[in-house]
């Protein structure tokens, strides 16, 4: 297919989608969806007019979904809002540690003993898929920064998390494949593909965010310089902070998740717990002036930081569903491993978060929509494209690739055609007051 043609194709999805979205929201159904069905329709099951090897572009698929992740987190980490020391976060931290060595396990005890596969593969198999997608979840995250609800709270938190508490699984499964060195007795997986993989990505994240949003507002307020250009703020910040972690061997994507929280930080600080009465927190586009007044400044930061950030969040998703579709073929979908599917949704997954939230007072409804909205997706293509790049063998490759496609895909559909009626009904038992 010519590049002209893809303009074509990309151009008149881009203006359908802008044109039906308002529709959409109100149907059993996701714009994800839409991306996926253009996919699968432009790809070699329909009318094969394009298809991606995801083995031969394993190395480009990979830094494209690895930037859309970066972004999400980013725009996840900006949607928190709340103190840190609120008992809230113990629920997405039980569920982005705890929860993701459960499902990690549990995949691992699947794959040794039902798929036959050696155990470093079972373990990078737990790895990919364990991951909650912060890229396709957009409708069951926080709708704003006065959110305050408990679900999406958690739900947005969670994703922003484990798709770095899934690193340290990711690199355990390679070593075990003899495709990374873990030391002797397994010290430095330990040590830093574990430990400091987390440890030094939430500080560095921390630290590099904290300081960049202090530095722009002393220059605008005190200053009346430094604005205008947000764009290259939140590319800036987020490049600094992945590249940092990176370079010092520990995990990127909970820097960036952490650059995002220090950022809204120090937005919170200076604006205290409710933000001044004449900032919205949803008005997408905040009046110029207010970058440099003295009480607007901070909400002016964050929110231009976010907006851009959403923007640009939405287009890489629609890039990267495409590409999932044309890959939605045989050889990688194979019949065989659907199966594999619904015991991730509707057996591993919950019971994972139900151990994971032992002894937690969370309302049983609310505990099953956390159980249920364990969205698949874009996290689980960069793993898994990952490990192709890594160098995992062919046949390896293929298994991977078959079940990572299939949860993905069955993941779209389900959940986009549940996520509408499901935060309807969730809603409405909000506005009747009942328990939650």
């Amino acid at each position: 297919m010519r590049i002209e043609s893809w303009y074509i194709v990309l151009g008149a999805l881009l203006v359908g989608i802008s044109l039906i979205s308002s529709i959409v929201k109100r149907l059993p159904l996701t714009t994800t969806m839409l991306y996926l069905g253009v996919g699968v329709l432009m790809g070699p099951m329909v009318l094969n007019a394009a298809s991606f090897d995801p083995m031969e572009g394993a190395r480009w698929l990979e830094r494209l979904a690895e930037f859309a992740v970066i972004v999400s987190l980013f725009t996840a980490g900006l949607k928190l809002r709340g103190p840190l020391r609120h008992k809230k976060w113990l629920i997405p931290l039980r569920l982005a540690f705890t929860s993701m060595a459960l499902t990690v396990a549990l995949i691992t005890l699947t794959g040794v003993c039902l798929l036959g596969l050696p155990l470093g593969a079972a373990v990078l198999l737990g790895a990919i898929l364990a991951p909650t997608d912060p890229v396709l979840a957009s409708e069951v995250q926080l709708e704003s920064a006065t959110d305050r609800d408990r679900l999406r709270f958690s739900l947005t938190a969670e994703a922003g998390l484990n798709d770095g508490s899934a690193y340290p699984f990711v690199m355990l499964g390679l070593g075990l494949l003899g495709l990374r060195d873990m030391g002797p007795w397994g010290w430095r997986w330990v040590v830093v593909d574990a430990l400091w993989a987390v440890a030094g990505g939430l500080a560095i994240g921390a630290l590099l965010g904290g300081l960049v949003g202090q530095v722009v507002l002393y220059l605008r307020r005190e200053r009346k310089e430094g604005f205008g250009l947000d764009e290259f703020l939140t590319l800036g910040l987020i490049g600094i902070s992945y590249g940092t972690a990176v370079l010092a061997h520990a995990c990127g994507f909970l820097a960036v998740f952490a650059a995002g929280l220090a950022l809204r930080r120090v937005e919170r600080k200076q604006s205290g717990e409710r933000p001044p009465e004449e900032w919205s927190f949803v008005a997408p586009r905040p009046a110029p002036e207010w970058a440099t007044d003295p009480k607007r400044a901070p909400a002016h930061m964050v929110q231009s930081v976010m907006a851009f950030n959403e923007q640009i969040e939405h287009v890489l998703e629609v890039a990267l569903v495409l590409v999932v579709g044309t890959m939605l073929a045989p050889p990688y979908l194979d019949a065989a491993n659907a199966w594999f599917v619904p015991l991730l949704l509707l057996v591993i997954r919950p019971a994972a978060v139900l151990m994971g939230l032992l002894g937690r007072a969370v309302e049983q409804s609310q505990r099953m929509m956390i159980a249920w909205f364990g969205i698949r997706g874009i996290g689980s293509i960069y793993y898994l494209t990952l490990a192709v790049h890594h160098g995992i063998s062919t046949s390896l490759a293929r298994h991977l690739i078959s079940f990572t496609l299939w949860a993905v895909m069955v993941s779209v559909i389900v959940h986009g055609i549940s996520v509408t009626p499901l935060m309807n009904f969730y809603q409405a038992r909000r506005r009747r007051g009942e328990p939650r």
